[in-house]
This record gives C-alpha cells, sequence and structure tokens, in this order.
C-alpha cells in the first residue's frame, strides 16, 4: 500500500496514522489466516503470535536466522535452557562436569524421549554433533562453527575430500553419558551448549535428513505433529508435547506462528484482539503503542544488534578502497537523529559490535569514533577513495520489506546519498526467506541489513559467528588473522576477565576494517492482546511461550 512520507533534516519519516489503521491480516481473514487453528494443536488455549517463513528446513543445525530458530526453540530442548535474565539451567543434562574447561563430562537425564517415542541418549547428541561438522553437510549446517571448539573438528576449514568425520573430541561413555575434549580450554563452552547448534537429534533424522526437515521430530515443550501443520508461507501450528520431560511445561494448549507479510498486518490483528502476543511493533506504531496497549505494551533492552553488511567482493568496496568507503558510509548518517525521530526513543546508537546487555560490553572500544556523525569528513574519506577508483553505480541496501525495515533504510539512505553526493536507494525483498537466499548464495549484488540476537549471552557470541573467517553467519566473507587470533585467544581465556579483554580487541580490528557498519542498538517492543496473561520476554527478546495463558 502508499503512504505519505515527510522528510526532517534529512530522515525520512512514514506517517503514523497511514499504517497503523490496515483493519486485516497479511494471509487471510482476520480472526485466523489459516482459517484454522491448526490439525495438531487443539484446545480453547492456543497462543497466536508472529513470525516468519523459515529459510530453512527445520534442522536445528542448519538454523541461523530468527524465523525458524524461534520454532526450533520450541520443538527442542537441549543440554542446558537458560531462564528471562538468560542464566543457565540443567535441561536434559543431569551435570555437566570439568576439571580443566577442556574436557567436559555430560550425563544426561533419565526419562527423556523424542516425540517418536524413542530414548534420548547420549549418541543423540554425539551424532548430532558430529553431523553438523561434516563437510559433506557444510551447504547445510550453516551453524557448524559453533562445534569448531571441539578437539577434531572438520567442518568449514576442512581438507577438501574428507568425509563423514567423527570428531575426536566426542565419546559416548554409555547410554546417558559422553564426554567432549575441545581443542583449547574454553570456560565459555557449557554456557553455548542451550544453543541449537547443540541440540539433540533422532536416528531417524539420519535416514533422511530432507524428510526430517520438512516435520521434524524433537524433544521440546510443543511438537509439529503433523507435516501439515505447516503451511509454507502462512503459520505453522505446534502442539503441546504430552512426553516432554523438563521443567518448562507449557500451561497452554499449543503455539500458531503466523507469518505475517508485515509488521503493520500483525499490530493491526494484535489491536483488535486477534493474536495473542506480537514480539515487534511496528515503525509507524512507536509513537503511539505504549499508549494503544497500556500495560500491556513491552519495551525493555534486549540481545540485539542492528547493522548492514558490505561485502568486500562488491565493486569499489575491497581493499583500502573499500575501508575508505566503508568508513564514510558510516559517517554519513546520524545514528542519534534516526533513533530519536523514526524509532522514537525505542533505539540506542551503537557504540560497538555487541549489546549493552551482556558482561562485559564497552562504549568505548579505540576505533568507535567511526560511528560518530561527521558528514564533512565522510566526504573527506569519499574523496580519498574516489583518487584510488572513481565511483560509479548506485549505493544499495536489501532488506526485507515484510520486517518494517523501509523507513530507515530511506533515512540512512537519503543521509549517505546527499552527504556524500551519490545515488543511493533501498533493495526490498517481499519476504526474510528470501533476502537470506541471496545472501547466503552470495548471489545479491548489494549491502545487506544484518544484525545479531544473541544465542547465548556472550561478547563471543556477537562476533566469532559473524566475523570469523568461514563462520556460518559471515556474509560479508570477511575474514582477519588478526581478528580470528584474538577470538581463539579469548575462547582460551583462563578468567571472563581475560577473555573480556581479548573480545574487546578483536573490536578494534573490526572497528579498523569494518566489514559491518553498526547501527543501534534494539529493545524489544512488543505486546500482548487483552486476557492473555504470564507474558514475559526474556534477555533476547523472546516471549517465554510456556508461560502464556488467556481467559
Amino acid at each position: 500500500m502508499k503512504f505519505s512520507k515527510s522528510v526532517i533534516g534529512g530522515v525520512t519519516l512514514a506517517s503514523a496514522s497511514a499504517l497503523v489503521l490496515v483493519g486485516c491480516s497479511s494471509n487471510g481473514s482476520e480472526t485466523d489466516p489459516s482459517g484454522s487453528a491448526g490439525a495438531g494443536a487443539t484446545g480453547d488455549m492456543i497462543i497466536k503470535t508472529n513470525g516468519s517463513e523459515p529459510q530453512n528446513p527445520l534442522i536445528p543445525v542448519a538454523t541461523n536466522e530468527t524465523g525458524g530458530g524461534k520454532i526450533i526453540d520450541a520443538i527442542f530442548a537441549g543440554l542446558v535452557s537458560y531462564d528471562a535474565t538468560g542464566a543457565t539451567q540443567n535441561e536434559v543434562a543431569e551435570s555437566i562436569e570439568t576439571e580443566d574447561n577442556q574436557t567436559f563430562t555430560i550425563t544426561l537425564k533419565e526419562g527423556w524421549t523424542f516425540t517418536d517415542g524413542t530414548p534420548v541418549l547420549a549418541h543423540n547428541f554425539v551424532d548430532a554433533w558430529n553431523w553438523g561438522a561434516d563437510p559433506a553437510n557444510a551447504a547445510t549446517a550453516l551453524n557448524s562453527y559453533f562445534l569448531e571448539p571441539i578437539e577434531g573438528f572438520d567442518g568449514y576449514n576442512a581438507e577438501e575430500g574428507a568425509s563423514n568425520p567423527a570428531m575426536s573430541g566426542l565419546e559416548v561413555i554409555d547410554d546417558l553419558t559422553f564426554t567432549v575434549t575441545l581443542a583449547a580450554p574454553n570456560a565459555e563452552f557449557p554456557l553455548a551448549l542451550g544453543y541449537s547448534a547443540f541440540y539433540p537429534l533422532p536416528d531417524s533424522f539420519f535416514e533422511d535428513p530432507e524428510a526430517f526437515g520438512a516435520a521434524p521430530v524433537g524433544n521440546g515443550n510443543y511438537m509439529l505433529a503433523d507435516a501439515a501443520d505447516w503451511q509454507h508461507d502462512v503459520q505453522i501450528d505446534l502442539a503441546v508435547n504430552p512426553d516432554y520431560a523438563g521443567e518448562r511445561t507449557p500451561k497452554n494448549d499449543g503455539l500458531s506462528i503466523i507469518f505475517y507479510a508485515t509488521q503493520d498486518a500483525a499490530y493491526a490483528d494484535l489491536l483488535a484482539n486477534n493474536v495473542d502476543v506480537i514480539d515487534a511493533i511496528p515503525p509507524s506504531a512507536f509513537a503511539s503503542y505504549e499508549a494503544d496497549l497500556g500495560d500491556r505494551a513491552v519495551n525493555q533492552p534486549a540481545a540485539i544488534f542492528q547493522s548492514f553488511t558490505i561485502p568486500e567482493r562488491l565493486e569499489h568496496f575491497s581493499g583500502e578502497e573499500g575501508k575508505l568507503r566503508r568508513q564514510a558510509i558510516s559517517m554519513a548518517f546520524d545514528r542519534e537523529q534516526i533513533t530519536d525521530v523514526i524509532f522514537e526513543g525505542t533505539r540506542t546508537p551503537a557504540s560497538d559490535f555487541t549489546s549493552p546487555v551482556i558482561n562485559g560490553w564497552s562504549d568505548s572500544i579505540p576505533g568507535s569514533e567511526v560511528l560518530a556523525y561527521d558528514p564533512e569528513q565522510a566526504a573527506e574519506l569519499w574523496a580519498q577513495a574516489d583518487e584510488i577508483s572513481p565511483w560509479s553505480g548506485t549505493f544499495e541496501i536489501a532488506y526485507n520489506a515484510d520486517g518494517g525495515h523501509d523507513v530507515w533504510v530511506d533515512a540512512v539512505l537519503n543521509q549517505v546519498g546527499q552527504n556524500l553526493g551519490i545515488d543511493a536507494v533501498g533493495l526490498p525483498f517481499p519476504t526474510f526467506a528470501e533476502l537470506r537466499t541471496e545472501v547466503t548464495e552470495r548471489t545479491l549484488n548489494a549491502a545487506s541489513r544484518s544484525g545479531w540476537q544473541a544465542d547465548y549471552p556472550s561478547l563471543e557470541n556477537f562476533l566469532g559467528p559473524i566475523y570469523y573467517t568461514g563462520a556460518g553467519s559471515n556474509d560479508g566473507d570477511y575474514s582477519s588473522e588478526a581478528f580470528d587470533t584474538l577470538i581463539d585467544e579469548g575462547k582460551q581465556a583462563a578468567s571472563p576477565e581475560e577473555a573480556i579483554e581479548k573480545f574487546q580487541a578483536a573490536q578494534e580490528v573490526l572497528f579498523e576494517d569494518l566489514p559491518a557498519i553498526p547501527m543501534w542498538y534494539s529493545n524489544v517492543n512488543g505486546g500482548f492482546a487483552e486476557g492473555v496473561e504470564g507474558v514475559v520476554f526474556d534477555w533476547h527478546s523472546v516471549p517465554l511461550f510456556y508461560e502464556i495463558t488467556k481467559g
């Protein structure tokens, strides 16, 4: 739909009223896009929420984006889970013990089963991790980076021709016990074990991974009861797993995750009480949603970092020329103005590559001056790059139109274009999955919106998975020996304080190279419908769905 715009100080601002009054869901009737609560989720207390079509099949180690991650985390359970504050608590693990932070003995609790009735045993973890590390599965196992600390890892950096590795650092002791030996000590390793890359897989997965991805069998507190309950590009319906053996037992009857085409449609459904809880508010409603929802509005800090990535493979962005141009672009737009005017203070200008809610965060890392708004310096840097190779073409930022990003993209590019004297425009994709496909296949010839929602509460989690050489979420194919070395040293540090020093030093390297342009940190801005209770958003912005009820 079209909507009016006005320009304030170079910032394009969407009319708040034009978008918020959309009266229909993106996928059908207002009350239920599919016309059904789902064959696998039955009862009077089905919790409806917003989401997006997963980019990839629902395999834990293959999922590194939020649409699929929300579903994966509902249908699988790991060795540990995270509470609302990010603290770890044992889930499938009875104990995780180590004397040297290098060899860990993991003992599982008895009584856990997958939804196909088979038991969750030690080999289900070991086999899943080995599959994720196998170079033959590298195109699918996008999260294999997280397995790299394990001794014998043969993932992205394996020698050509290697196949079917069994990591030497994994050993099954008995049905409920296995050991993990790391290539080097890593005190943070247990903290990561609640992330999806470390989830177990049933034996049936290995018989046909492709079929499994369409109808996954998990061990979490919810389950996909029937493949038909995943209506692609519409919604997915999850039933409560009656055999779930953990302590996060759902207080409701299941989840319906609706794949809205726009955030505005989801918000309109929330105002009409047609969806129960949403974890994103459209920019058009930032000024009004807290008044609209009252005590049902959510606005709290979260471990979310937003940026855009400019790959070195793009023309004019390699070598010294590319470094100068990225610095110029970073200094050519006013983060403070954009967060104040467009986001109504629901975002905070970034001063690093991580998040203020993570232990060890700093707003004074050397090199972060490149995030300051300085149009004169930006123009000078751009001119220096032109002396190496004169600029030609149009600078574009690709984004998914279903995520409410058009307003800030227009604002950033209006200022970049004006201050650098170039053509700069947004490149919209209809859905997140379509954008991510071109990004991961390296067919996108433009910069792209990027960012990170933390998997576990650590500075390293914002750095290694995105910028380490060959990491699965390294969209720009950035590679720096200095950065990699500092990340490795931080992982092997003897104390959290020493690790933080290494990770901050690694950020100094990032500020010099700018493989991505930091923009801002996000609060989680959401809300819930009338009659809905027990809504708690956790440390990385996801509702604890199992706690939600409604009358």
